[in-house]
């Protein structure tokens, strides 16, 4: 018995290796569709890209406004009219504040003009026994989503001229 060489069909003609045309076709447009779907995965995650640079951008802004009015005096302080945000003495000052956000001195910030700031003062209502003020800052970005930071301002170590205690 003799045996045939690798490759080669009972009649002795070689077999050839290889894809038709056909196979070669359907191979095309699978990986067609396979690169549009990844295609349009990167697109969807490219455009969500700047969500989180806005999240972080708002929360800055909210904890700046925040961290500047639990800085200030409890109890109400008279002030100058007529001279703005630079002017707030008390946490009860802030109450309405809605604008784009500024520094302290009342100075737009240009590269954030697109944000909304909005602040909310409550109180005092007591919280285990202490006098306390609610303080609420809510930051929309460009996209209009919005961020809410909320903290409590009490009254501790206020004395007046005198050395008296001022807190309730």
């Amino acid at each position: 018995m003799t045996r045939r060489p690798t490759g080669t069909s009972a009649c002795g003609l070689v077999r050839q290796r290889g894809m038709t045309l056909v196979e070669l076709v359907i191979t095309i447009v699978i990986v067609g569709i396979a690169a549009a779907a990844l295609f349009a995965a990167m697109a969807a995650i490219t455009g969500r890209s700047a969500d989180p640079m806005l999240r972080q951008q708002s929360l800055t802004l909210a904890e700046s406004y925040l961290e500047e009015i639990l800085l200030q005096n409890f109890m109400p302080t008279p002030q100058p009219s007529d001279c703005g945000r630079a002017c707030f003495n008390d946490v009860r000052d802030y109450h309405g504040l809605e604008q784009s956000p500024r520094d302290p001195n009342g100075n737009t910030l240009a590269s954030l003009a697109d944000y909304r700031v909005a602040v909310a003062v409550s109180g005092p209502a007591s919280l285990n026994g202490v006098a306390a003020l609610r303080i609420r800052v809510a930051v929309t970005d460009p996209a209009g989503q919005s961020l809410v930071l909320e903290g409590y301002r009490s009254c501790y170590g206020e004395y007046d001229a005198a050395g008296n205690d001022l807190c309730p």
